[in-house]
């Protein structure tokens, strides 16, 4: 079968990041809303429940009004499946690129992508090339955004443990929220990225924040109702929800190691996935 003409790719490619962004930036994944409503209907702390109704306002006046939820729209962070069918070529990259341009003007989004030494900014959210691109084969061609905030980011954490240490594990996240406090905007979202790599970990806690929030396993809820008893609930401001979901991506490693990495996601767990149609 002959493959698609690489100009229609292009052009899907662009389209279909630039409606995922707009889409991510403006709207939540219905399990991410539906684990927001749960914890808002059942928490006790009078302030914290006055934190959640702002938070519900703030996604239904976004929802409303077209425009995106928070004034960080974050950076890039893209995850693509090809199928066999599709090329595997630089332009799929630069077609990235082209729709993350016209999000950024159309949106629109703030333009946060900047040289990390000189801190240029090419006011157009690409330069340098992105963040990060993630490509796996896949039965669909499709393009996943997930658009990450400085708040949460700056306060996510990589440790080499040992193997030894493997009951550790809970600790070393329960301590990232603590150091965090208030700064990633809680409640939260956690992925935890377990095995790997040093860079691996980190990749896996960061995938894991697409995994569905709404369905935990049991030391996945063991992690969460952990952290929750740190009591720093919604904005810092206390409460029963310091977290609302703890998700956890696992790998094999090196038999003498124990790599673990923190993701921490703010409430506004912020992603879409579009099928590219060429």
């Amino acid at each position: 079968m002959k493959p698609p003409d690489p100009a229609r790719i292009h052009t899907a490619l662009a389209d279909a990041t630039f409606r995922a962004y707009r889409e991510a930036v403006i709207r939540l994944p219905l399990d991410v809303l539906k684990v927001i409503g749960d914890a808002a209907r059942t928490e006790t702390n009078p302030v914290a429940r006055g934190e959640f109704a702002n938070i519900l306002k703030n996604i239904k006046t976004a929802g409303e009004l077209g425009v995106p939820m928070c004034q960080d729209t974050g950076v890039p962070v893209i995850y693509l499946t090809i199928p066999p069918a599709i090329p595997f070529t630089d332009d799929l990259y630069d077609a990235v690129a082209e729709g993350v341009r016209r999000a950024t003007k159309e949106v629109p989004l703030r333009p946060n992508v900047v040289d990390p030494l000189t801190r240029h900014n090419t006011n157009d959210n690409t330069g340098m090339g992105m963040p990060a691109i993630h490509v796996k084969p896949g039965p669909k061609f499709t393009v996943t955004v997930l658009p990450k905030g400085a708040g949460a980011e700056n306060m996510s954490r990589v440790a080499m443990l040992l193997p030894s240490q493997n009951d550790q594990i809970e600790k070393f996240v329960v301590e990232t929220v603590y150091l965090a406090g208030s700064r990633p905007c809680p409640p939260l979202i956690i992925g935890v990225g377990i095995g790997g790599t040093f860079d691996g970990a980190a990749a896996l806690a960061k995938a894991a924040l697409l995994e569905p929030v709404d369905a935990m396993t049991d030391y996945e809820q063991q992690i969460l109702c952990a952290v929750n008893r740190l009591g720093i609930g919604p904005m810092g401001l206390g409460g029963d929800f310091t977290a609302l979901a703890v998700k956890v991506k696992t790998a094999g490693c090196h038999t003498a190691s124990l790599p673990v990495a923190v993701n921490i996601q703010c409430w506004a767990n912020r992603h879409e996935t579009v099928e590219v149609i060429v």
